[in-house]
């Protein structure tokens, strides 16, 4: 059993794209983990949408080996949405490596993520990367990090992941800086389940975080929370391959494998124990993840909605920060409500779903959840524009709204102040470090939830870094769009807007929908309303057969007849025709953002 002052459980955080996962490659690599011949860049990212993207969306660990020292590495993700991952990672963990690029200097998420760092007491070292760049200015960098973080960089080693220069010396600084794991070897087992997911062969893998105690194979263990007890069939360490062992010690990272099929016995967050001599006092598990942006999906064909129902449960055991309810619409059928930490977390649960289930889903627009008072003194939480009351029952209707943090190179301020002045931002605090500007703005979560961040990102030339926490929910002026098709309202269009941008957003979705909906033989009108007041309207003309070709010459009167006969043709067909919404027009009426 290795000494526990030979142990050292650290974390990689950073921002999005600043080298975390090809620093994990190149410590791998020279901690003899995989041969040359098994290498692969991103070698921790294992889904495919992560080598697509270039982003980690799932915490990943391996335990590496260096001189007498066991390394326990989690590389976190760095997108604002997989927040709730990091946090969760950093909890099994005593210090973290803060990486910067050397040309970028400290961004948003740099700052969100140190937080969190801080929050779990970590020691953080800095760690400069890319100072092969010829944009590199690592001096510019470390004072930046000691001005805008306030954490010593004078000694940040200076490396370059790519290429490899400066990883003995980040190894050397992981081993002499980074604190070593406490706990008691002999005291009753105590351990954190830090994720799980599920694998068609093996059932449910868990993996925890040894606190106190040695968790062997054969022992009988309990879960704290549910009570449910298990015998562990096999547990060991990732290399990254999985390598079985016989007992995990203390301070250590690994997963066990109980043949657990319930995918709800597993919680993120609760104690295991072991059944015979279980411990007192329990951990104080996670905070539970807050959705913040909800929107239903449904399975283009219903027969799928089963599998969907299994496929939702199965991606929650492997992604905590998510959750659904059932949700039916008239026009789409049975389907679920999600909630999610953000945009890029739908599309990636989205992405998943359809990769990994081979499902076909209809995805509503993104709306965010509202606090609605109604006149009787209830409140209700609102996540669908269609649940919404009565307007008459409504004392207010409250949304929530966001702290931005923007960190943008100066030339760009004027356009990006511009930008959240439009989405109905108002302005905290501006502060410069050397010619970045970074800018702090309250922003209704509403209005970000469509494009944002891509419109940012197009106006600072992709330089700017975007990151947000929940602040508060407070009253605003909100009402629901209403599209009707043919008289028909459509449950799944119908949104919640600011009144100020109701009528510009309903224009928008009617103009689509005018594209999107094919002609039939009587013409269509596509209307959104507010309550009773059309704010918006396009017209689909009907297909016309041309009933005069056969009259040449003659009186005019005979045209006339025929025109008006086929006119009452059109007035029947307008009353008893059904209009046919094709599931392709769902898909990109729902697709529409602030264009």
């Amino acid at each position: 059993m290795t000494d526990l002052s030979h142990i050292r459980n650290f974390s990689i955080v950073a921002h999005i794209d600043h080298g975390k996962s090809t620093l994990a490659d190149r410590l791998i690599q020279k901690c003899g983990a995989v041969s040359d011949r098994e290498m692969k860049e991103q070698l921790l990212d294992n889904m495919d949408i992560e080598r697509e993207r270039g982003i980690t969306i799932k915490a990943q660990t391996v335990r590496l080996k260096y001189k007498d020292y066991i390394l326990n590495l989690i590389d976190t993700p760095g997108h604002v949405d997989f927040g709730y991952e990091v946090s969760r990672s950093l909890a099994a963990c005593e210090g973290s490596l803060l990486v910067v690029d050397a040309s970028q200097g400290v961004e948003a998420q740099t700052l969100a993520n140190v937080y969190k760092a801080l929050d779990a007491n970590h020691e953080i070292v800095p760690v400069i990367n890319k100072i092969d760049l010829p944009a590199a200015e690592p001096e510019r960098v470390k004072q930046q990090i000691e001005d805008v973080i306030g954490i010593d960089a004078a000694d940040a080693p200076l490396i370059s992941a790519k290429t490899g220069i400066g990883i003995d010396e980040v190894l050397e600084t992981i081993v002499n800086r980074l604190p070593a794991p406490k706990g008691d070897m002999n005291a009753p087992l105590k351990a954190m389940l830090v994720d799980s997911w599920y694998d068609p062969y093996l059932g449910i893998v868990v993996l925890v975080r040894i606190v106190d105690g040695v968790l062997k194979k054969g022992m009988s263990i309990q879960m704290m929370a549910t009570k449910a007890t298990y015998r562990v069939e096999r547990c060991g360490y990732f290399t990254p391959k999985m390598a079985d062992t016989s007992e995990i010690g203390t301070g250590e990272l690994g997963f066990v494998i109980c043949g657990i099929k319930s995918i709800g016995e597993t919680r993120v967050g609760d104690t295991i124990t072991d059944e015979k001599n279980p411990t007192n006092d329990p951990l104080p598990g996670f905070k539970p993840s807050l959705s913040v942006v909800f929107c239903s999906l449904f399975p283009v064909d219903m027969s799928d909605y089963e599998n969907l129902k299994e496929s939702l449960a199965k991606l929650q055991l492997n992604d905590a920060s998510f959750e659904f309810t059932p949700d039916k619409s008239m026009a789409l059928g049975q389907g679920f409500r999600c909630g999610f930490l953000g945009l890029l977390h739908m599309e990636i649960i989205q992405e998943r779903l359809s990769r990994e289930f081979n499902l076909d889903l209809i995805t509503t627009a993104p709306s965010v959840a509202y606090k609605v008072y109604l006149t009787n003194g209830e409140m209700i939480t609102m996540h669908n524009p269609a649940d919404m009351p009565d307007v008459t029952r409504i004392s207010k209707i409250e949304e929530p709204w966001v702290r931005a943090t923007i960190m943008t190179p100066d030339e760009y301020l004027g356009s990006i102040l511009q930008l959240c002045t439009e989405r109905r931002g108002v302005q905290k605090d501006l502060t410069y470090v050397g010619d970045r500007a970074m800018v702090v703005y309250d922003l209704p979560l509403n209005e970000i939830v469509f494009d944002f961040y891509d419109r940012l990102k197009s106006i600072s030339r992709g330089y700017a870094s975007f990151d947000y926490e929940l602040a508060e929910y407070a009253a605003s002026d909100l009402v629901r769009v209403n599209i009707m098709v043919h008289g028909e309202q459509v449950d799944a269009l119908a949104f919640l807007a600011h009144r100020s941008q109701a009528e510009r957003r309903g224009r928008q979705i009617c103009e689509r929908l005018k594209d999107l909906i094919p002609r039939h033989q009587f013409k269509i009108p596509i209307q959104a309303s507010i309550g009773g007041k059309i704010i918006a309207r396009e017209d689909i003309s009907a297909f016309r057969k041309d009933v005069t070709a056969k009259c040449y010459g003659g009186d005019i009167t005979r045209k006339r007849k025929l025109l008006e006969k086929q006119k009452e043709g059109k007035k029947r067909m307008r009353q008893f025709g059904e209009v046919e919404i094709p599931q392709n027009a769902f898909i990109e009426a729902l697709k529409i953002g602030d264009e």
